[in-house]
């Protein structure tokens, strides 16, 4: 039996799932793992306990696998690539002697350098930044967090440059310890959300390296999304095994649903909510405050050109508001508490919950705005807050919809959607509602690991290209828009007055 071996590095756990040459499941570990709020608006992890826990799930998915054919054939157990996605702009800086980090890793959510890229905008950096990288100037990205590192951290600046130490987004800190420091690589698609790599070129960028004071000793090679980078230090499995796929985790999860024709679209539903398109090998400037970004680059098995691109938009809580609603105010036992709660009431009673609890992303863009629920009164239950919390997390989404149609020019027919929030059949069908498209879930909702696994397995033979990917997608479920145009017009402008009340606030 031949597997890929997917390791999933998320923002609140590691996981692992290995998928076999049909692409489905075998076996699946998963690790939560501790999330740090220092002080307000900053989040860290710790980097060790993040290699810790994605160590141990890999190996245990692993171990799943042998008892299945131990009876039959245990030598015909194989894992032949391991694919690596991860969660991107969280920034690790680490000691490249003993391997161990300098700091606790500054998570993609983190405000901390709010005020920089003020700094920065008001300088007029903006245009240049986004014009190189296709980005919005904002906090959320790693160049900022890393230059805070440098400046912050005793002595690390004139360690970077004296080439003492190194920078990397998650995926190069798996790299790095899966290979025992022998390798220190990422791919375009987390590269291009560093702030650091030039969109065009494809190469960290001289000018911005300049602008953001990084030295460049710091930073990773950058290679393809798929092919073989190097393999495994031959003690943590038993035997080396190549290394042969990193994508960003929304990138890998549109390889993963297949959306390799310019056009398609893809909505993940994890901690924050991202929506990636196909644009093919253009990479298209957005007027809508969305984000051009890579796709994946090789390989051309499965797009028309070596490197594929994207626009995207971000929403930063999505299952995160869940979270808040299960931790922070105690309202649920369990995530999938939410949707019973909610669909006990026909509506929100006009209650709307902004949860800008780490700024606004795309298209508001606004590291000041705040959490708020406005719209309350005495006939208001948890219920409300509830439903209002689904439809936050399907309203931010109808935003980057809609902006995405307008800068591409295309009228999007379907959603694919993917990602744990997305087995909410209820949020499913707010968002066909507020979106107006149909809502697309696939029969294998674990899309993201799925495409880190298939960049891997055609770069080592497992899969033969794009065709024998796009016919192992399947429908699970097909949601239709109920909401008449109108009303869903009225909703999303109500939405926007609540917006409108939650930005700004944080001085």
């Amino acid at each position: 039996m031949r597997y890929v071996l997917a390791l999933d590095q998320g923002t609140t756990s590691s996981r692992a799932i290995a998928f076999d040459a049909q692409g489905r499941v075998a076996a699946q570990a998963q690790r939560e793992f501790a999330q740090h709020f220092p002080q307000p608006g900053w989040v860290e992890h710790d980097a060790r306990e993040i290699w810790a826990t994605q160590l141990a799930v890999a190996r245990e998915c692993v171990e799943k696998l042998a008892p299945a054919q131990a009876r039959r054939a245990p030598a015909a157990i194989q894992i032949e690539a391991i694919g690596i996605t991860n969660q991107r702009e969280t920034t690790v800086l680490w000691d490249r002697a003993t391997g161990q980090p300098v700091a606790p890793a500054i998570v993609w959510q983190d405000r901390r350098t709010t005020a920089r890229c003020e700094q920065l905008r008001r300088r007029g950096q903006a245009a240049l930044i986004q014009r190189k990288t296709g980005l919005v100037l904002d906090a959320y990205f790693s160049a900022t967090k890393l230059e805070w590192l440098l400046d912050q951290v005793p002595g690390a600046r004139a360690r970077a440059e004296a080439g003492e130490l190194a920078f990397g987004t998650i995926d190069s800190w798996l790299i790095w310890n899966l290979t025992a420091g022998r390798v220190h690589a990422t791919d375009p698609s987390n590269a291009a959300r560093t702030l650091l790599m030039n969109l065009h070129t494809l190469d960290w960028d001289e000018e911005l390296l300049g602008l953001f004071h990084i030295p460049r000793a710091l930073l990773p090679r950058i290679v393809p999304s798929s092919g073989v980078l190097g393999e495994t230090a031959p003690g943590l499995f038993g035997t080396p095994i190549p290394i042969a796929g990193v994508a960003g985790d929304q990138q890998a999860a549109t390889f993963g649903q297949a959306c390799f024709a310019p056009g398609m679209a893809k909505n993940t539903y994890g901690t924050g909510c991202f929506m990636l398109m196909n644009t093919g090998g253009v990479a298209v400037p957005s007027r809508n405050r969305l984000l051009t970004t890579v796709g994946w680059q090789g390989p051309a098995a499965a797009n028309q050109g070596r490197t594929a691109y994207c626009l995207e938009g971000s929403v930063f809580m999505a299952g995160a508001t869940v979270q808040w609603l299960r931790d922070g105010l105690q309202m649920i036992q369990n995530a999938a508490d939410i949707e019973p709660l909610a669909a006990s009431v026909p509506d929100t009673g006009d209650v709307y919950l902004v949860p800008a609890f780490a700024g606004l992303g795309a298209p508001d863009w606004d590291g000041r705005a705040r959490g708020t629920l406005v719209g309350l009164t005495r006939g208001s239950t948890r219920a409300h807050i509830a439903r209002a919390a689904l439809e936050a997390i399907a309203l931010q989404s109808a935003d980057i919809f809609g902006a995405m149609t307008r800068d591409s020019g295309i009228q999007l027919t379907e959603l694919r959607v993917d990602g744990g929030a997305s087995r909410n059949d209820l949020l499913m069908q707010l968002q066909a509602d507020l979106a107006g498209v149909p809502v697309v879930r696939p029969r294998v909702t674990e899309t993201t690991a799925l495409g880190a696994a298939y960049l891997a397995g055609l770069a080592t033979g497992v899969w033969s290209g794009g065709d024998e990917i796009t016919a192992q997608w399947a429908v699970d479920r097909r949601f239709e828009p109920r909401l008449a145009e109108s009303e869903r017009r009225g909703r999303i402008a109500r939405w926007r007055e609540a917006v409108a009340r939650a930005r700004g606030w944080a001085r």
